[in-house]
């Protein structure tokens, strides 16, 4: 007869173990047809088997002082794979009351159990076996089909609704003992039924009275503080009334003071104001009698500023005949010096004629001087030639004393012009005067 591998009967026992308990607990559940508590009892063993499945061909492993062999370094793991399981990590470590690894792995399964994904996180945890080794034999239950057939089994617990109170309750110290006989059918249970009902009503009014006390406690403990906070407040609120109080007396002695000083500034500002009455009607009829004077000087000096601006105009007007005349005269300069340019023109003309004539009869007298024959017909030809000179100098003259006469015309007119500005600016100079003044 074959002998079994002891590891294998034990993996097939917690199998069949989880299998009663899931099976026990999601009919119990149903049948009960209530939010399931922490003192549910199917629901105690339930965790109780969880633990030895969780517990079975994990590794011990060595610390400074002690052997160390618990189930909360595979379940810490799960946060990394499952991201949604952080809360529920960082939920267990922040409970006050949890002291050892085995308490927070306690926690960590009702909570889990709560959100209903205790086979979503299983289930991602055993598809991971290398990092199973490191916390399991290779012949434990999460590393074998045992392990995938419990998680399959857990998806049945997602029908049941837990509501469990992980802060208040000692999971440090709990003995995790698996209690056979509530998986074991007699005559008893079955004629049991309604005392287990009544139980459970039972059960269910002292849970009722265990929430309602809670909460009464809860409310008691928030007026407590309630009435501490008042009490504080209402203490200041006398210190802040004491100080008011104060403050409104010295206000009352600070505005009587005002209003004895507000007497006194308000006679001395009567007095002064009767004083600068007086001051003020006496300058008043200083003021009209003046303004009369004043009034006569005004329409005497308008009316000389009224004549003076007749005088004015006429002047501008006599002023601009002038001018018109001034550029009159400008013009006429302008064709003299014209004139005069092209007569000097003509008599450079002439001048250069008369050079020519010289040069010419030098020529000649030269071949006169080489040809005694033409002798006469040269004289001749000189004679004539000197009469044109003759003409041509009496021209010159006539010119030149052309052009005297009409640089002295153009000086006189000009001086002429100059004494009649002079003798206009001057009454003018006059007039202005009068109107500045």
């Amino acid at each position: 007869m074959a002998v079994k591998d002891p590891t294998a009967v034990e993996r097939a026992n917690l199998l069949n173990m989880a299998k009663l308990s899931i099976k026990g607990l999601i009919e119990s559940a149903l049948s009960f047809g209530r939010t399931l508590d922490s003192d549910y009892p199917p629901l105690q063993q339930f965790f109780v088997v969880m633990e030895h499945c969780l517990k079975h061909g994990l590794k011990v492993r060595k610390s400074f002082l002690s052997y160390n062999k618990t189930i909360w370094g595979p379940l810490e793991l799960v946060e990394k794979l499952y991201p949604e399981a952080e809360e529920i990590a960082a939920s267990v470590r922040d409970l006050p009351g949890l002291k050892t690894p085995l308490g927070r792995a306690r926690a960590w399964l009702r909570l889990a159990l709560m959100q209903k994904k205790m086979a979503d996180y299983l289930r991602c945890l055993i598809i991971q076996r290398d990092l199973l080794s490191e916390f399991y034999e290779y012949h434990a239950l999460m590393m074998e089909e045992e392990g995938a057939v419990i998680v399959g089994l857990l998806v049945g617990l997602n029908v049941i609704d837990a509501n469990l109170c992980v802060k208040g309750e000692d999971l440090d110290s709990q003995v995790g003992v698996i209690d056979f006989s509530m998986y074991l059918k007699n005559e008893e249970d079955i004629g049991n039924k309604e005392r287990n009902v009544q139980i459970a009503a039972i059960l269910d009014q002292k849970n009722y009275v265990e929430e309602l006390n809670r909460q009464l406690n809860s409310t008691v403990s928030s007026l407590h503080s309630r009435v501490d906070s008042l009490e504080k407040s209402n203490t200041r609120l006398i210190e802040e009334l004491a100080i008011a109080k104060n403050n409104i007396i010295k206000l009352q002695e600070e505005n009587h003071q005002l209003r004895s000083e507000n007497k006194l500034i308000l006679m001395k500002t009567q007095q002064h104001l009767e004083v600068t009455k007086v001051d003020v009607e006496t300058e008043l009829q200083t003021y009209k009698q003046s303004r009369q004077g004043l009034d006569e000087m005004y329409n005497e000096a308008r009316r000389q500023l009224r004549e003076e601006s007749q005088l004015r105009q006429d002047v501008e007007n006599e002023l601009m005949v002038q001018v018109s005349m001034k550029h009159e005269i400008e013009l006429a300069m302008k064709l003299l010096e014209k004139d005069i340019h092209e007569k000097q023109d003509t008599l450079i003309g002439l001048r250069q004629q008369l050079e020519d004539v010289k040069a010419i009869n030098i020529e000649m007298y030269q071949k006169l001087q080489g040809s005694e024959e033409g002798m006469k017909e040269k004289n001749e030809i000189i004679g004539r030639l000197e009469d044109k000179t003759n003409k041509i100098t009496a021209a010159m003259k006539q010119l030149e004393q052309s052009d005297k006469d009409l640089l002295t015309q153009t000086r006189t007119i000009a001086m002429s012009f100059v004494k009649c500005a002079s003798s206009d600016a001057q009454p003018q100079y006059k007039l202005v005067k009068d109107i500045s003044f």
